[in-house]
This record gives C-alpha cells, structure tokens and sequence, in this order.
C-alpha cells in the first residue's frame, strides 16, 4: 500500500527561526503521535515577489492547469499530475506488453518515498535567484514537452501495434474475411488451360448441403473434386474444381445457395512477402516498444 503524507506549510513567526519552529513542531507531534515520523521539506527561499504579483501568479496557474493553492507552486497540481499519471500508465502497459513484471516507479532513480522524505531544491534547473514566474513557466513549459513528446512516440508505437493487430485480425479471423494463403498449400489447387480450383466458405452447418449440391451448381464441375481444408466456429473452407469459363455463373450459383466463393491466387512469394512483412513488425514494435519504455 502506498505511503500517505501531508505536506504542511507554517509560518515563521518574529523572533522565531525555521530551525526553532521545526524542533516545536518535533516536540509537539511526539507527545501526541510518537509513532508518526516527521520530514523536513527543504524549499529555498524563492523570489516570490509583490503580494500583488503573487496573486497574479496564482490566477495564472489556474489558467494552465496547475491547482490554485495559497502556496503559488503546488507539486500535485492538475496538470503536473495528470502528466504524471499519462506517464505512469503508459510505463505499466509497456511493461505488461513485455511480459515484464511491474516493479515501483522512482523519481531519477530513487523510490518517491525517498525522493519526498529527502527532497532537495534543483538548484542547476530551476536557479533560485530567477522570479518565481520564471520557475513557475519553466516548470510548466519542461512538462508540456515531455507530454507532447509522448505523445508523438506513443503515436508511432501504436501505429506499428495497430499494423499488427490488423494482420493478425486477417490470419484468425473469420473464414468469410481472414487470409487464407497459411491454409492452402500448392496441392490443394489445380491450375491448367480450362481447368481452375476455386475456395468456397461455407456455413458450418450447411457442409451436408455442399457435398450434395457443389457438383450440380454447373455442368462443368469436376465430380468428387471439393476438399474440406479447414473448419472454424462459424464455417467451412472446401476447395472445388471446374472448367474456367464457368467460374463466373458459378459463384452467382453458389451465392443463391448462400456459399461464398472467396477470391484466392496462390503464391508462394506473395506469402513469404507476408511472412517478412510480419516479421520486420514485430521487430520494429519490441524496438519501439523498448525504446519508448526507455525514454
């Protein structure tokens, strides 16, 4: 289970130091909780300005997204988190489509509890002696090109995934839409001057049907010649042979007897193309897939 924390903020009274209140608030918290660990957060004494300023600067955090607290620069703000959050789910689907366990995110190499129990100002990427606007505008201004470089390399990872889903969908779908070449090997089909091999899908309980009928769909029909060669939950694949100059008034029989005569040339190139084809995908989404986990 996650570790919850409250981010406190006291003010420094006159005559009072940072140090001294930290020690009354150690004390305080001890006598009441003893179990409860304390932390301090080290933030910089930051240029924060006017009060009119300050105001100004927290009207415009809403504007960009960032939550309006009274403390102008909110860690949890709106559009930090939910850049955060885009980030992370991305991460665990990456993961998951790796087959790699999730393990816990950190924050540059650290667990986040350590990161917020022992936070420390990043002085070389936001210098304390710029107005907090500046900062403010940096920060929101790094956020918005990490979420728009996601977005751009999440965009090409999906794009190669949906490639593969596509050709996937067309090796195990349905018989009446799917690829057929992995199905049909060059013995299946008869190709000579007059005579042609046609595939037809038929609906897998009207197979009776098929058999008693195929041949009398036309007169140039090879007797015996159709061939079952593959059966899903929904139909059929059965070859069939006949004289070429009926193929036409054949299918428009079959179709009348509610079989569908599927369009099928068979190639060996054409299906090692395919195969390659496949390959190379695959290839390119792990590297993809790797590659943007990584970044």
């Amino acid at each position: 289970m996650a570790s919850r924390y409250w981010v406190v903020s006291l003010p420094v009274q006159p005559g009072a130091t940072a140090s001294s209140l930290w020690s009354r608030l150690q004390e305080s918290i001890s006598r009441h909780s003893f179990d409860t660990p304390l932390y301090r957060f080290n933030v910089p004494d930051l240029r924060v300005g006017t009060l009119d300023s300050l105001l100004a600067l927290s009207d415009d955090l809403v504007k960009v997204g960032f939550a309006a607290l009274p403390f102008p620069f909110d860690p949890s703000s709106v559009f930090v988190e939910g850049v955060s959050h885009k980030i992370r789910r991305q991460i665990e689907e990456l993961e998951r489509a790796g087959g790699i366990e999730s393990g816990a995110l950190t924050v540059d190499g650290v667990p986040v509890d350590t990161y917020l129990t022992r936070f420390v100002w990043d002085e070389g990427r936001y210098p304390t002696m710029s107005p907090l606007k500046e900062i403010v505008g940096s920060i929101q201004s790094q956020v918005a090109k990490i979420e728009d470089d996601m977005k751009v390399r999440a965009a090409e990872y999906n794009n190669v995934r949906s490639q593969l889903s596509a050709i996937n969908r067309k090796q195990s779908g349905s018989l009446a839409i799917r690829d057929l070449s992995d199905l049909v090997k060059p013995e299946d089909m008869v190709t000579s001057e007059h005579l042609v091999t046609l595939l037809a899908i038929v609906p897998k309980y009207s197979q009776k049907d098929w058999l008693s009928s195929y041949e009398s769909l036309d007169t140039f029909v090879v007797p015996r010649s159709s061939k079952k060669l593959y059966e899903d939950n929904e139909y059929a694949l059965y070859t069939v042979t006949l004289f070429a100059k009926v193929v036409d008034n054949f299918k428009v029989r079959s179709r009348e007897k509610g079989f569908q005569v599927r369009d099928f040339e068979y190639s060996p190139e054409a299906q090692e193309s395919r195969k390659q084809e496949m390959e190379k995908l695959l290839q390119e989404q792990e590297a993809m897939r790797t590659s943007l986990l990584q970044w």
